[in-house]
């Protein structure tokens, strides 16, 4: 599930590109690309290890690419280069390890936002045509820098957000 939510954390990213902006002191820098950190815990804390050119790459090559970095981050040889340069960042904290099903990050300057991830819980749905059933919900939350991203901004990426996940399809071709 994570692959799925970095890819279309991307292509909500490239829908709304005033969050893949960065705040740089008196003006704002927006990118014309994407470079996607994404939390990994460690037993002393947290890195962001950096997906450079996360636009130009598939769900395969952003799914290798994180394990790579993932695993380059617990054995700590990332190299500096490797946690440096991104312009968006996800956490999350909803693996069962963890389980946390809310929370709200901090965002990595001079990114503009962060998303968090909680994890996918059961909860009761009402489907379309009126009736409960059982159903994964998922919680995110999105941490925005108000002197790059206004509130409208950060919606309208959550909604898209919201889209690609439930089609997924949307980003696995």
């Amino acid at each position: 599930v994570n692959d799925l939510i970095l890819k279309a954390s991307v292509e909500a990213l490239r829908r709304v590109p005033a969050l893949n902006t960065s705040w740089m002191g008196d003006h704002v820098q927006y990118h014309d690309g994407v470079n996607l950190a994404f939390a990994v815990p460690i037993p002393d804390g947290l890195l962001t290890p950096t997906i450079k050119d996360a636009h130009t790459k598939g769900i395969r090559q952003i799914s290798a690419e994180a394990k790579s970095l993932i695993k380059k981050t617990q054995a700590k040889k990332l190299t500096p280069d490797e946690m440096t340069g991104h312009t968006f960042t996800v956490s999350n904290m909803g693996m069962p390890r963890l389980g946390i099903s809310n929370f709200f990050g901090i965002i990595n300057p001079p990114n503009a936002a962060i998303l968090c991830v909680g994890a996918s819980v059961a909860k009761p749905v009402v489907a379309k045509d009126g009736s409960v059933k059982a159903g994964q919900m998922m919680n995110l939350a999105l941490c925005c820098d108000h002197r790059v991203v206004d509130g409208a901004d950060g919606a309208e990426f959550l909604s898209s957000l919201r889209d690609i996940l439930e089609n997924p399809s949307l980003v696995l071709v």
